[in-house]
């Protein structure tokens, strides 16, 4: 049996011409949506979900393309492209009946939630990342040898056929490579939900690869444009993040300050499955968060 985020139940919302996502809900208050990462589905939320629904609404959607939310043919850049995949999240939301909403993203869902809250400002109150840079940022941070710790970005960057091949080959080393790779607690991932995210890989290697690729063209086009707007992010905004940028290079507080002039910039100690392996931090982080502006 598949887990489950005791206490909430899955909607099947439809979004955008005929994509459909599944999400989560659960609780009551003013509302949070959680967007979940790579290579993991809203389960990811489960701790911080459960913990917020005291006082909020809390909706778990699984992104396009992931989980079980619809999985569309890439039909072009815009199929996965986070400004695309931002426009679900707010339509779901406005759906359930929330026009405004605080969000957060993990790895991923950060991507999208960053897009969103650029595109969307009024519908998105609130704003946290956990463990990303913004594309633009983090395509300009990888250079030589210290690149390979992001192979997967160069992979799934291919032309449509041979990273699906590949992968689609042994999808379960692939996937889970990175859920041994990226985590300090591996019991912080048990073995059943461990399972249901690579059975969930399993099902979408091309709209998988898709999102990745899309990360590696459109994505980073469209930061460019607001970059030299110089449009920035106009809600309060938290990151939370490894030490990434003290071995790569790079200063990840002043990438972010860049977008965010309202920014609580936090490095923490724990893998990058926070939520998964810190929930209280993540959670205590998000209700901080929520009391500013």
């Amino acid at each position: 049996m598949t887990p489950t985020i005791p206490g909430f139940e899955h909607q099947r919302v439809t979004v955008a011409d005929g994509v459909a996502l599944s999400a989560a809900v659960g609780g009551s208050g003013p509302p949070v949506v959680l967007l979940h990462g790579f290579p993991q589905t809203h389960l990811m939320w489960r701790h911080v979900a459960a913990d917020l629904a005291a006082e909020h609404t809390v909706i778990c959607p699984d992104l396009r393309g992931y989980g079980a939310s619809d999985k569309p043919a890439e039909d072009g850049p815009e199929t996965y492209a986070k400004r695309t995949m931002a426009a679900d999240v707010v339509a779901l939301s406005r759906e359930l009946g929330h026009r405004r909403f605080a969000l957060a993203g993990h790895d991923r869902g950060a991507l999208v939630a960053f897009r969103a809250a650029l595109d969307h400002p009024l519908a998105v109150s609130h704003l946290a990342c956990l463990d990303v840079l913004p594309t633009l940022d983090m395509w300009e941070a990888l250079h030589g040898v210290s690149a390979a710790v992001g192979f997967h970005l160069y992979l799934m960057a291919q032309p449509p056929g041979l990273p699906e091949r590949l992968i689609g080959a042994a999808p379960d080393a692939f996937f889970g490579h990175f859920l041994d790779l990226w985590t300090n607690d591996p019991e912080a991932i048990p073995g059943e939900v461990r399972a249901a995210y690579l059975a969930a890989c399993r099902a979408a290697v091309p709209s998988i690869v898709a999102d990745y690729r899309a990360s590696a063209g459109i994505d980073p086009a469209h930061d460019r444009v607001d970059r030299a707007a110089g449009n920035r992010l106009a809600m309060p905004v938290t990151v939370l993040q490894q030490d990434w940028g003290a071995q790569l290079g790079y200063e990840a507080a002043a990438l972010w300050g860049a977008w965010a002039p309202d920014l609580d910039h936090r490095t923490v100690s724990c893998g990058h499955f926070m939520a998964e392996e810190a929930p209280g931090t993540v959670a205590a982080a998000l209700r901080e968060l929520l009391a500013r502006g």
